[in-house]
């Protein structure tokens, strides 16, 4: 789902396609902190279709603000493909925005696996659809990189900016 090239920052491209789609976004957070909404709020005019970002770090926060299942969480942990598609689903049902992307990954220095190691990151984007379309839709994809832990919370961040990108061009 990523796009590489291009002469503007992503977070300009994700709001001109926005704007150019009329649609709105809400994020939600895990280990991006807010990174994501933060780039977004760089653009100038970012308030016409970022709605909210909310940071669910802990797994209580994803159960309350975004209705993720204790069953995901126990079964596949924080930092995985159901949850981060249900994370993206309720933060862009919640804010009833037309898009709902989400992060859940591991930063570093510590806390990686074997199977999750450090630089791993889970992104999610959820477009809603009109009532009745059954168009609505979630992907998730999994990403890994290398570095520090602030290199890796900015490329995880900018890593769910190109998806949603990805995604508003698809629905075009």
């Amino acid at each position: 789902m990523r796009e590489f090239a291009s002469d503007s920052p992503v977070e300009e491209r994700v709001g001109e396609a926005l704007r150019s789609a009329d649609a709105t976004v809400s994020l939600a957070e895990s280990c991006t902190g807010g990174l994501a909404a933060s780039l977004l709020t760089d653009v100038p005019g970012s308030s016409d279709y970022l709605d909210r970002s909310l940071v669910t770090y802990a797994n209580d926060a994803k159960q309350d603000l975004l209705a993720v299942s204790r069953e995901a969480l126990d079964a596949h942990g924080a930092v995985s493909e159901p949850v981060a598609r249900q994370m993206a689903r309720g933060v862009r049902d919640t804010a009833g925005t037309t898009w709902g992307v989400s992060t859940t990954g591991i930063a570093g220095p510590t806390g990686g696996t074997d199977e999750k190691p450090v630089g791993t990151v889970f992104v999610g984007v959820a477009y809603g659809g009109p009532w009745g379309s059954e168009t609505s839709t979630a992907a998730v994809e999994r990403y890994r990189f290398e570095g520090s832990r602030l290199e890796n919370k900015e490329r995880f961040a900018r890593a769910a900016l190109d998806d949603l990108l990805a995604g508003i061009r698809e629905r075009r």
